[in-house]
């Protein structure tokens, strides 16, 4: 038993180290030039798109695409507790859940419309309407194997990535301009904005306060992301056809989540630990990000097509505009 472990150990290596690389790279231009680390970490993986067909070095990367990815995922719990739920108040906690499965809801309907699929809708609808590059590739995780799965994931990721930064330095403005007071400037900010660190970005741009109350928000829509994988996993389940390979009843990554959320909300889990818990999950999506780069062809990335690139940036404005008119709404 032993042997076996130190021979799969021996295999992994070489490419979870080479993506582990292409995550310090992509977090040192975040830390010396502001680059987004998850967009530097796909875009600096996918030129060695090589080393995922290298004998020595594919089942590594192939390693860390899944298995450090679920691991990340599940990390995150240790970030969610009931209390953030009960601090932001029952009206706009409701305008936050109705936002993401407004958001998700309304992808499926105008997948069509750009000639993608139900499967792509609900991927880049997911990145937009939960957590960004996390939920990407956590729904990615759950989806049917089927022949552009890889290209679809790598393409959100870095689309949604993209949008994300653009928001952090123009919604701010939007918000100023609006009038919008502290708190409703921090809920558009939490509830629009993709990915967690561009929140962060956005929010504490504006004040401390604005920052704390966005990152509420935000961390509050990632605590969605477990019970939505929960449901796709179940409804993907059931519409297998017969014989074919069928996604797990309770992915293990989210139930560990919820395990770890829970802990977290009754206080079990000391403040050294949660820190350190989610440095372990930053750098497992980072060097699980490296891998999807590593694994994409920039040939078959462009094969998306602009129809696309469209697709998300409406899902993007109409969730902006569903957080806005319910803000409105709620006074």
């Amino acid at each position: 038993m032993i042997d076996k472990i130190k021979h799969r150990a021996h295999e992994l290596f070489p490419g979870i180290a080479i993506a582990g690389l292409v995550a310090i790279s992509a977090q040192f231009l975040n830390e010396h030039y502001g680059a987004p680390a998850m967009l530097m970490a796909i875009l600096l993986g996918m030129p060695l798109n090589f080393l995922s067909e290298e004998k020595r070095t594919a089942d590594g990367i192939a390693f860390s695409a899944r298995t450090l990815l679920r691991i990340g995922v599940a990390l995150l719990g240790v970030r969610i507790s009931v209390d953030m739920v009960q601090a932001l108040g029952l009206p706009f906690l409701a305008l936050v859940v109705a936002g993401v499965l407004a958001t998700i809801g309304f992808s499926l309907l105008i997948g069509n419309l750009f000639g993608k699929d139900r499967l792509f809708s609900f991927l880049s609808g997911g990145a937009v309407a939960i957590c960004g590059a996390s939920a990407a590739m956590a729904i990615g995780s759950i989806l049917p194997k089927r022949e552009h799965a890889e290209r679809d994931l790598a393409f959100t990721v870095i689309t949604v990535t993209v949008l994300s930064t653009l928001a952090m330095i123009f919604y701010p403005i939007l918000t100023a301009s609006l009038g919008l007071d502290r708190d409703a400037t921090g809920v558009f900010l939490g509830g629009t904005i993709h990915d967690v660190a561009q929140v962060v970005g956005a929010g504490f741009s504006v004040s401390e306060e604005t920052g704390d109350l966005s990152t509420l928000v935000k961390l509050i829509r990632v605590t969605l992301l477990a019970p939505i994988v929960l449901i796709a996993a179940l409804i993907l389940r059931k519409g297998t056809e017969p014989g074919a390979a069928r996604p797990p009843l309770m992915p293990l990554f989210v139930v560990a989540f919820l395990i770890l959320a829970t802990f977290n909300s009754f206080g079990f889990i000391p403040e050294i630990v949660k820190d350190a818990a989610s440095q372990v999950s930053r750098w497992a999506l980072l060097a699980a990000i490296a891998a999807v780069g590593m694994k994409t062809s920039i040939p078959k990335l462009l094969e998306v097509g602009g129809p696309a690139i469209w697709m998300v940036v409406t899902q993007t404005v109409f969730l902006a505009l569903f957080v806005l008119a319910g803000i409105w709404l709620i006074g």
